[in-house]
């Protein structure tokens, strides 16, 4: 054999069964259907779960529970070891700065500054949430923290 000469090796491209072209093709007549019934039917699907008419079991159990899903919020992380190297002394940090220098990707999302890391200028934050640990190390370099105060306690009803 010569190399220019290449070939799959015998058996490896098969050609494509297709049914239902006749008897004689050995798949007419019903096209490996097998006979009657939902399955040999066109469009005869059934959906995760069916349990063939019997009323499913994510039906038959009762919804229970809680969710706080719907009153989460989630807020954007900043660490302190990200803003060391991108303010200057007396800048103040807000979230539409953080937007501007790439820390956040939305400026109208809410953002919480956490601890990890040093800072060594002194700064004026003005996000929504602060931890306790960012907090003592920004004012502890001379800086401020400005949070504002928390909407829809149970006070304010």
């Amino acid at each position: 054999m010569a190399d220019f000469n290449l070939h799959a090796p015998e058996g490896a491209n098969k050609k494509k069964h297709i049914v239902g072209r006749g008897d004689s093709s050995g798949s007419g007549g019903t096209a490996g259907r097998g006979n009657k019934g939902q399955q040999s039917r066109s469009g005869g699907k059934t959906y995760p779960g069916f349990e063939g008419g019997q009323m499913p079991l994510y039906r038959r159990l009762p919804g229970r529970g809680f969710s706080n899903h719907p009153f989460r919020k989630e807020y954007q992380i900043v660490n302190l070891r990200d803003i060391e190297g991108k303010f200057q002394a007396g800048d103040t940090v807000d979230t539409v700065a953080l937007f501007q220098k790439g820390l956040v990707r939305k400026p109208e999302l809410p953002v919480k500054v956490l601890g990890e890391g040093k800072i060594s200028v002194a700064l004026t934050l003005s996000v929504d949430a602060v931890s306790s640990g960012a907090k003592a190390k920004i004012e502890a370099a001379g800086g401020k923290v400005e949070v504002p105060a928390a909407t829809g306690s149970s006070a304010d009803k």
